[in-house]
C-alpha cells in the first residue's frame, strides 16, 4: 500500500466517516393502533398528493413542513397507497400496508427534490375527495 492510500485511510478514520454508525429511522413516538406513520428521509415542505385505496386524501402540511406523515382513521385491513408531487420524488412511492387494531404501522420512504415540471407551471389539481374519518397530517 502506498503512502497516499495510508494517508487517505488515516484522514477517513480521523474524520469519523469510517466509524460512523448508519442512521436508523425510528418513529419519533409510538404509533397508536389504527394509525400509519410514513416517515420521509428529508423534510418535505411542498404539497403531496396522497391516494389511499384509489381515493385522493387531502394532506395538511405545517408551515415548516415535516418528515412524518400521520394517517389516522383507517379501517383495519390491507390498504394501498400512492404518493406523488410536482417537486418531489419518493421511493417507494406506492405500496401496501396492513392496519391492525392492536398496533400502529411504521413505513419509511426516501424523499428527494425533483422538479417534474420543467417549463412553465403545473396545473393545480382538483381538491382531494378524501375518505370519511381519515386524516393525513405532515408534521415535523
Amino acid at each position: 500500500m502506498g503512502k497516499a492510500a495510508i494517508l487517505a485511510i488515516g484522514l477517513l478514520a480521523a474524520s469519523g466517516l469510517a466509524c460512523r454508525r448508519p442512521a436508523v429511522l425510528r418513529p419519533p413516538k409510538p404509533v397508536p393502533p389504527g394509525t400509519v406513520l410514513l416517515q420521509f428521509t428529508k423534510v418535505v415542505k411542498d404539497p403531496i398528493d396522497l391516494t389511499l385505496d384509489g381515493v385522493r386524501v387531502p394532506v395538511q402540511i405545517s408551515r415548516k413542513g415535516g418528515k412524518n406523515l400521520w394517517i389516522r382513521g383507517l379501517a383495519p385491513g390491507k390498504h394501498r397507497y400512492f404518493l406523488s408531487s410536482f417537486t418531489l420524488a419518493f421511493g417507494p412511492d406506492q405500496g401496501e400496508f396492513f392496519v391492525t387494531p392492536e398496533q400502529g404501522t411504521f413505513l419509511v420512504s426516501f424523499s428527494q427534490t425533483f422538479k417534474a415540471v420543467l417549463y412553465g407551471t403545473a396545473e393545480p389539481l382538483p381538491p382531494a375527495e378524501g375518505i370519511p374519518g381519515v386524516t393525513a397530517v405532515l408534521e415535523p
